[in-house]
């Protein structure tokens, strides 16, 4: 595919992956991705801004033909899938000088083994003209790495924002047509990215406040025309509170924990708590991780293995820790032969969950008459604090 114009002067780049499907050989990607780069042709210096990734190098060359020189090479982020690429441009723009965060200098030594005379590092707020388009830097630590930041071009009041407000989706449209489908993919992002440094992200999110973005350009996804309604879901997602929803993930060997997160489940709708079951052995991690961005409360299911949990409860206790996502509430239920340790292991795996623990509801073998009393007691437990807390 052929660059294609935003506005005057003004071009994507990049690639679109239409066949990937896991990143990082860990976040599975239902729809593709695209990696994303941007040209700005100012009067007096040319701009690019980002690469692509490394397999994808050939498709940015090609889209690199006919451009006669490029001064800057604007890198908002370290990673590979946007900065992977930088050697080869250099290769064929020897003069180009790398802007990047003083942080992303040194990153990039490490990762690229580029020469430290090639930077020219920006500090926050430093603004570089082109002749007749400027452009500003504005630090965004720790979206998601700590050297990230984001460019805004002044005169077009475009705001290239690299990881922030990405989404991954493979789609032929430069801007987005389908918010609906964007908005899923976009949260899906967020979780699976963004959550582990929610409080600092709302602290970024108040430093873009001050612009007039009529704009979004991030570096996966397509690009937002009209972006009030994705900085809006930005700030819901970290900064409003839960709701009234619990998550559920569980995995059952012989049915027995199954019977009872289903009895759970029902207990919960009957109390007016909206859940959402994750089945972990079929679960697509990244819809787990998209139901914890507005879980007030989460409970574990699992049989006891070995004394401990199942290993697929045990990886989504450990997902929810890594992520720290705004929940309120923990339990566990779960059943077992002959004893164990799964609360103790599985509240030890936990600990970057600000919550309050509700008592488990473990069953030895099958569950009896008195143990599904004490999830439907769970249940009324969950659906007062919920209510306690005015959550919708």
């Amino acid at each position: 595919m052929e660059k294609r114009q935003i506005k005057e002067k003004i071009y994507w780049l990049g690639a679109i992956d239409w066949d990937r499907r896991l990143f990082d050989s860990l976040i599975p990607l239902p729809d593709g991705t695209s990696y994303n780069a941007y040209l700005i042709k100012g009067s007096e210096k040319t701009a690019l801004l980002d690469t692509v990734d490394p397999p994808m190098e050939d498709t940015l060359m090609d889209q690199l033909r006919g451009v006669e020189k490029i001064d800057y090479i604007i890198s908002h982020h370290a990673e590979q899938d946007h900065s992977g690429t930088i050697s080869r441009v250099l290769e064929k723009f020897p003069g180009a000088k790398v802007v990047v965060t003083p942080k992303a200098k040194g990153m990039l030594m490490d990762l690229l083994r580029l020469d430290e005379d090639v930077f020219s590092p920006a500090e926050d707020g430093d603004v570089l003209s082109l002749g007749d388009k400027t452009v500003k830097f504005i630090h965004t630590p720790w979206v998601h790495w700590p050297e990230t930041m984001v460019t805004y071009l002044e005169e077009d009041r475009i705001l290239f924002s690299c990881d922030f407000f990405g989404s991954h989706i493979a789609t032929s449209d430069l801007f987005v047509t389908d918010p609906g489908r964007v908005y899923e993919a976009a949260k899906r992002y967020f979780a699976e990215i963004m959550m582990p440094f929610g409080k600092v992200i709302a602290k970024n999110l108040e430093k873009l406040k001050p612009y007039d973005i009529d704009m979004i350009a991030p570096s996966h996804g397509q690009i937002y025309d009209q972006p009030g309604w994705i900085m809006d879901a930005y700030d819901q997602w970290v900064n409003g509170a839960p709701k009234n929803l619990v998550v559920l993930p569980f995995v059952s060997m012989h049915g027995s924990t199954r019977q009872m997160v289903d009895h759970l489940a029902s207990a919960l709708t009957d109390q007016g708590v909206r859940v959402e079951l994750f089945n972990l052995p079929v679960t697509d991690i990244g819809k787990l991780a998209m139901s914890l961005v507005d879980a007030a409360t989460i409970v574990v299911g699992t049989p006891t293995v070995l004394a401990g949990p199942h290993p697929m409860a045990a990886y989504a206790a450990f997902l929810a820790n890594a992520l720290r996502p705004k929940a309120k509430f923990l339990s566990i239920i779960g059943s077992y032969g002959w004893g164990g340790k799964t609360v103790e292991t599985l509240a030890s795996m936990t600990g970057n969950l600000k919550v309050e623990i509700i008592d488990p509801v473990l069953c030895k073998g099958l569950a009896s008459e008195s143990d599904f009393k004490a999830l439907d007691d769970m249940a009324a437990a969950i659906a007062k604090k919920h209510k306690d807390l005015d959550l919708t």
